[in-house]
């Protein structure tokens, strides 16, 4: 189910929903030449019971870069939330290079202060030189028959994610911001301050591999790691995994693994955005990932992309009711 609930046992990271990182996004924008938009959706169904749809105020939320293909972040975009006080909440934005940008903190130029979080249906949208940015509850645009995934693909239907929410946290910037050349690498990381310092709880970049492919009790040091280590350390237990799940051979499973490590979604911005090139929002990875891990052997779910994404900045769509 993309990387919704990504922690062990089918539970948010740490039990908080605020933390959960639900799906990355890397695509052109089609209002804006030579500019290119970044989603990082977070906290699944957009509802923690004791703290409503809040980002955590004691996490950095970060956006990474890789512009030389060496899975190491060259250029990140963090941001750090508030406290919520009466149901209001604002964002700081963040932009390092370099080392800053290989930092869990949220290092480098403070490019936003204080931008307002949006509840409502209206987003807020904050524009500073370069940076158009906003942050907010919002339709979740991920879409997939999770019931049926639970039933052994016997599907039902039914768009497990048609009137959720999710926190959107969408960035446009000009192509150079993120690097000279066209091909980049994004993923994103959600850190929780503990004592002094910073634990990674979640990270990732292509939907459902952790859901597929890492063991239960291997989740919690997956969300820890750094991608440049993914394929030393996951290669041959999900080789393992799609010869068992796909009855692919070895050379066959390191074929197809070959896209999606290290867990880097990988964008050549010299072509339209489709994944696994990029992703945009109506990208159907549900039925890509069912293929990869099967092996072409179950049909599609059926279910199509939402029908209320914008068709300019922030793209979201708005929130459903919470009521």
């Amino acid at each position: 189910m993309s990387h919704h609930l990504s922690g062990p046992n089918l539970r948010p990271p740490s039990g908080d929903a605020r933390l959960d990182l639900t799906d990355v996004f890397a695509f052109e924008s089609p209002t804006t030449p030579q500019s290119t938009v970044l989603i990082m959706n977070v906290n699944s169904f957009a509802f923690d019971p004791t703290h409503g749809p809040h980002p955590h105020p004691e996490a950095v939320y970060r956006l990474n870069i890789d512009n030389d293909g060496d899975a190491r972040a060259d250029v990140a975009f963090s941001f750090v939330f508030s406290a919520p006080r009466d149901g209001r909440q604002t964002v700081t934005v963040f932009h390092g290079t370099d080392d800053e940008a290989r930092s869990w903190e949220a290092a480098g130029e403070e490019v936003l202060t204080d931008v307002p979080v949006s509840f409502g249906p209206e987003p807020e949208i904050a524009e500073t030189g370069w940076l158009r940015f906003s942050a907010g509850l919002r339709s979740d645009p991920f879409f997939a028959d999770l019931d049926g995934i639970g039933k052994g693909f016997e599907w039902t239907g039914i768009d497990t994610m048609a009137d959720k929410n999710v926190i959107g946290i969408v960035l446009e910037v000009p192509d150079w911001v993120l690097g000279s050349a066209p091909r980049i690498g994004v993923w994103a990381r959600v850190c929780l301050r503990e004592g002094d310092g910073l634990v990674s709880v979640d990270r990732g970049a292509h939907p459902s591999l952790t859901a597929y492919f890492n063991a239960e009790d291997a989740k919690d040091a997956y969300n820890r790691g750094e991608p440049a280590d993914d394929v030393a350390t996951y290669l041959d237990s999900w080789v393992a995994a799609l010869r068992h799940s796909g009855d692919y051979d070895a050379e066959a499973a390191r074929d197809r693994l070959a896209a999606v490590l290290p867990d880097i979604l990988r964008f050549d911005r010299s072509e339209p955005a489709a994944y696994p090139n990029g992703r945009r929002l109506d990208d159907d990875v549900t039925d890509v990932r069912i293929g990869m891990v099967t092996n072409g052997r179950v049909p599609d779910d059926g279910i199509g992309p939402h029908a209320d994404l914008l068709p300019s900045f922030p793209y979201l769509g708005s929130p459903h009711p919470t009521t």
